[in-house]
């Protein structure tokens, strides 16, 4: 998979870099664990990388949640 502006994956992170971070770090750490990869990359690429294709692609996205009144 080419290149990912970081931009695109802004939208796809509630708008924060800091949200996108995370999000691909909790990814990576269930890909490493042993979790089905949702997107068809080589097994060589790693989990981070792996991580961001899938957030790229619209397969993991982020999700806001509504505090309790």
């Amino acid at each position: 998979m080419p290149y990912v502006a970081l931009e695109t994956m802004l939208d796809k992170s509630c708008g924060s870099i800091y949200k996108l971070v995370i999000l691909a770090s909790k990814r990576a750490l269930e890909l490493a664990e042993g979790q089905p990869k949702l997107v068809n990359e080589s097994a060589a690429i790693k989990p981070s990388t792996l991580a961001l294709h899938e957030i790229a692609a619209g397969k993991v996205e982020c999700v806001k949640i509504k505090p309790k009144d």
